[in-house]
């Protein structure tokens, strides 16, 4: 099932550090692992995620580093 607005993701480290774009920084912090992050937008390859039990802004990552949560 593709990746769609209004689903639920979190990010693959696999994925994140096999990308030359993501791969410089090492600091990702665990919670983008680990809690599902709702998808606000989509615009071609990326999605703007919001993690709602962190007090954090919107974060834009590509669609290939995401995983689909139930």
């Amino acid at each position: 099932m593709p990746i769609k607005k209004g689903g639920f993701v979190t990010a693959v480290a696999e994925a994140m550090t096999g990308d030359m774009t993501l791969a410089n920084d090492k600091r990702w912090p665990p919670y983008i692992f680990q809690t599902p992050g709702e998808i606000l937008e989509i615009r071609g390859d990326y999605a703007l995620i919001k993690f709602g039990a962190v007090p954090t802004p919107p974060i834009w990552f590509p669609l290939a580093a995401l995983a689909e949560r139930a």
